[in-house]
């Protein structure tokens, strides 16, 4: 997630290999940068990839978490943390997930 101390630099955005981080206000869309096409689930219900979603956050940038997997299967830590000037790319608490899902998460949109 990134917190409120973002200063809207846009490092993190073009470091993101799953296109999951938009600036803040923008909509979003699994096809973003993806290569998924169809259909996909989320949170239970299979939704068409190229719905566009309505934005996290509107004054900061943001990581949607269905598109996010800590850069797992492309790098060895999340490149967003790692460019990070402020450090405000962090992990969120109320989302712990398995390194499997998360390849599984990249196996589904990098088809």
């Amino acid at each position: 997630m990134i917190t409120d101390e973002c200063i809207n630099c846009g490092a993190c955005e073009p470091e993101c290999p799953n296109n999951a981080i938009y600036e803040g206000g923008a909509e979003w869309a699994f096809t973003d940068g993806t290569t998924v096409k169809g259909s996909i689930s989320m949170d239970g219900e299979m939704v068409d990839v190229s719905k566009r979603f309505a934005p996290i956050a509107d004054d900061v940038y943001y990581i949607t978490p269905y598109k996010c997997t800590e850069c797992q299967g492309f790098h060895e830590e999340p490149q967003c943390a790692a460019v990070c000037p402020v450090d405000c790319c962090v992990d969120d608490p109320e989302r712990r997930e398995t390194e499997e899902a998360l390849l599984e998460r990249k196996a589904s949109l990098h088809i």
